[in-house]
């Protein structure tokens, strides 16, 4: 068995929080962006939050530590745009291997450090791959509903290049988040058993989706129990939702889903819901009292936070997480 296999029935492991709202507080330039490697690049860069790996690689080092000294037990590499088609939009399609690449050892470096200093907590490294900006099941053309701006082979093919390169830098767990379109997720994990197969290894495998709505949907329309099911056929390490909604709104969609798997479960939601200005309000104290009903109801095995959560919403709910032994998974 598996270091995280077994430290998921020991304890509820923490996830990080969010990367962008940490990188915000640099305020980094488009010179920043660019570094000395690309200043004669003839696109901008500015925006492009990956790119940090090679042109600031200190900055995303010093976010991963200040998450693992918050108690996370998981940092997510700083890849959720590292496809072709996501780099597409800034013309750096041929840095996807190294992006990838680069960003998961500098994850697996920190979590080592830290690894070291206590040997009796492992910290883990999970590749984060994102949704990329284009939907397989829908037509962006409201005019022509047939026509698909991606095919499932144009993902899958992306896919595999990012998965490969995030296993190369050394992460232990394979994360597909933020699913807005279960035919995406079905190409990345489709990927993912291509290289499972091809290097002949295990990889623990995280599926996190996104409720985008109050009517409890995905944005390609599946209920909780429908997304659910159209992931159920891979053996994973555990399912569940982040972003879209606060800990609060994403309550009753965990409680359907844990009444329906026999899956580890994970959350990491956002802070709260985003005011007018974009910007996230909810306190780590906030959070915390409500990540504490998760616990309270048995509805969770990783709980972590995503857009507007920093290391002080980290280090309150690795407190409270402490308090609680993880759900138990039982046969459905």
């Amino acid at each position: 068995m598996s270091d995280i296999h077994k430290a998921i029935q020991e304890r509820i492991l923490v996830l990080d929080g969010a990367m962008g709202t940490m990188l915000q507080r640099y305020n980094f330039s488009e010179e920043d962006f660019r570094g000395e490697r690309f200043k004669d690049f003839p696109h901008p860069l500015k925006g492009n939050n990956d790119l940090l790996s090679l042109t600031q690689p200190e900055a995303i080092k010093d976010v991963h530590r200040q998450y693992l000294e918050a108690g996370a037990d998981i940092v997510e590499t700083n890849t959720f745009s590292g496809t072709t088609i996501g780099m597409a939009d800034y013309h750096l399609e041929d840095l996807v291997y190294e992006l990838n690449y680069e960003s998961a050892k500098l994850a697996r470096e920190v979590a080592d450090e830290f690894t070291a200093k206590n040997p009796d907590k492992r910290r883990f490294v999970a590749g984060s791959i994102g949704p990329t900006n284009r939907t397989a099941s829908m037509s962006p053309d409201v005019n022509d509903p047939g026509y698909r701006a991606v095919s499932f082979d144009d993902l899958r093919m992306a896919y595999k290049q990012q998965v490969e390169a995030l296993l190369d830098g050394g992460s232990d767990i394979l994360l597909v988040e933020t699913i807005f379109d279960t035919l995406n997720a079905k190409a990345a994990l489709f990927a993912i058993e291509e290289v499972k197969e091809e290097r002949n290894l295990e990889v623990p495998i995280m599926v996190s989706g996104t409720i985008t709505d109050a009517s409890g949907r995905t944005l390609s329309g599946q209920t909780v129990e429908a997304f659910l099911i159209s992931i159920s056929h891979i053996p994973l390490l555990s399912v569940g939702f982040n972003c879209a909604l606060g800990a609060d709104q994403l309550k009753p969609y965990l409680q359907r889903l844990s009444h329906n798997t026999a899956f580890n479960i994970s959350a990491h939601p956002n802070a709260g819901l985003p005011n007018a200005f974009g910007q996230y309000d909810q306190t780590p104290e906030e959070m915390q009292a409500l990540i504490r009903e998760y616990l309270e109801d048995n509805l969770i095995n990783i709980i972590g936070g995503c857009c507007g959560t920093n290391p002080e919403h980290i280090r309150l709910i690795a407190e409270v997480a402490k308090e609680y032994q993880p759900r138990i998974v039982e046969p459905v």
